[in-house]
């Protein structure tokens, strides 16, 4: 898949953050470009992260297009499930329906 087709990464972070380095080095291994956004001192900075995050208090916070993934360990969840590559849109999403539900509706198909 063309790398340019892949759905902007943002990384909130902060300065002396271990798990930020992490998430960073992550997608530097998948070769995934993101954009870093470094929480400072000013309270707009601030402000723009409570946003964007709906009040989170920690870092990094990651968003993979405009849906927002969580931190890093919720980052790593995302990629041992496969919802990481639904949400780059490398593959499709997995049906939710239950073994019983997608038999029966073969059978209703007629």
């Amino acid at each position: 898949m063309d790398k340019t087709s892949n759905p902007e990464i943002l990384i909130w972070t902060n300065r002396g953050c271990s798990a930020c380095v992490q998430a960073k080095q992550f997608f530097e291994r998948e070769r995934l470009p993101y954009t870093e956004r470094r929480l400072k001192a000013d309270g707009k900075g601030h402000r723009a992260f409570a946003k964007a995050t709906g009040g989170a208090k920690t870092v990094p916070q990651i968003f993979i297009g405009d849906q927002h993934v969580g931190g890093y360990d919720d980052l790593i969840q995302a990629a041992k499930t496969g919802d990481l590559d639904v949400m780059l849109g490398r593959t499709e999403a997995k049906s939710t329906k239950g073994f019983l539900a997608r038999i029966s509706s073969r059978f209703q198909r007629g």
